[in-house]
């Protein structure tokens, strides 16, 4: 039974994987297809609600406890931070950069949750030890990663497929407007800033509420309607023709939309949960690097990118980055733990507003005798990052 689950648990970490990729190929595909970015979030967030909302209402309306006006204050700051702001900086920079570059800066987000940490003295570097070694050799390739990417190149890789799936204008060769480029890395880079220090006042926001599911479905319909502002401002103040802008087709927007709305949002949701409940955060971040290889076959393959030497190697920064950190806080725990470094939980709910959802539980059931004395023994860090 327990290789059983542990085959299942394999199986799963890849399905979300392949459910990130298609997120990243079919987002970039309806922005260089020319949907507007803010319009794009809107739509999304407003998926996201009418699909958790009601769930929200149905499930927990009962167990729901009270919220005073300064709580709903700091949901709706932090639904600005972690979904309208962070979202909307991750999609100005996929219009600028690829697929691939967002899948591979995606393996940083542990790394920048990890230092919030350090910073909020939730989270502790010995620097004598190796462990500490680790953890700030594991900051420095992410630094070096994010570095690479925007600022070098390389050669081109050919495209395994010149007829693309989904067609679009131009083809997403930012690297060839080094501008551009630049401007797209980093805006990422502050997108996943901004997502890791959304996931650390998370932690603390449900401690204080603890009912997960009603805070993400309430964060989503403040998202919703603070992305419809943004969206609406923006595209007012651009000149943009209003009726094109906001009106969703049969094309490959309307997929993009509803694949982020309802199947990151709803599917993958469930999926990290169930993963993470049985086999710890650190197993899902270590399968983030099979993200990073699909994206760039299938945004090769689909969308006929152009993949540059500079992103891969940047990319392969990244990931030595994260194992890194993981391999340092690892060697921190008094035994072999169930659960793991919590930042890594990050790593795999950065593109879904359900991401406070994905929290550490209890592994196999056959396990359940061993690992209680472990679970309280876990760290603040470890048990709500």
């Amino acid at each position: 039974m327990a290789t059983d689950a542990g085959k299942k648990a394999y199986v799963v970490a890849m399905v979300i994987q392949v459910i990130y990729t298609g997120m990243y190929v079919v987002s970039k595909a309806a922005f260089d297809g020319g949907m507007n970015t803010f319009v794009f979030i809107f739509y999304r967030q407003a998926a996201a609600t009418l699909l958790l909302l009601p769930l929200a209402i149905l499930l927990e309306r009962r167990n729901a406890p009270p919220m005073s006006l300064w709580l709903f204050t700091k949901i709706f700051m932090y639904a600005l931070l972690g979904n309208t702001v962070s979202m909307n900086l991750h999609n100005i920079s996929l219009k600028y950069t690829s697929a691939t570059v967002a899948s591979a800066t995606s393996n940083s987000i542990p790394v920048i949750t990890f230092l919030f940490a350090v910073l909020l003295h939730l989270e502790a570097i010995k620097l004598r030890a190796a462990s500490g070694t680790a953890k700030l050799a594991g900051v420095a390739l992410c630094v070096a990663g994010i570095l690479v990417i925007a600022l070098y190149a390389g050669p081109p890789l050919s495209p395994l497929n010149h007829h693309r799936a989904f067609h679009a204008h131009a083809a997403a060769t930012a690297a060839g407007k080094q501008g551009e480029w630049m401007k797209g890395t980093f805006l990422m880079l502050l997108a996943n800033v901004t997502w890791s220090l959304w996931i650390v006042l998370q932690a603390r926001l449900l401690k204080e509420y603890p009912n997960k599911l009603l805070a993400t479905a309430l964060q989503c319909l403040l998202s919703t309607v603070q992305s419809l502002a943004l969206a609406a401002a923006v595209t007012a103040g651009g000149g943009e023709d209003m009726s094109a802008a906001w009106t969703l087709r049969l094309d490959v927007g309307l997929v993009a939309v509803a694949y982020s709305g309802f199947v990151v949002t709803g599917v993958s949701f469930y999926l990290q949960a169930w993963c993470i409940e049985r086999r710890g955060p650190v197993f899902l971040a270590m399968s983030n690097p099979v993200g990073l290889v699909l994206t760039v076959f299938c945004s090769s393959f689909f969308l006929g990118e152009v993949v540059h030497l500079g992103s891969v190697l940047g990319g392969a920064l990244l990931v030595a980055g994260l194992y890194s950190v993981l391999w340092g806080k690892s060697k921190e725990q008094p035994a072999p733990p169930p659960l793991s470094a919590a930042p890594a939980s990050a790593t795999t709910m950065k593109q879904g507003c359900d991401g406070s959802n994905a929290r550490t539980g209890a592994m196999n059931k056959e396990d359940d005798d061993e690992v209680k004395p472990e679970e309280e023994r876990r760290t603040k860090l470890d048990s709500q990052v």
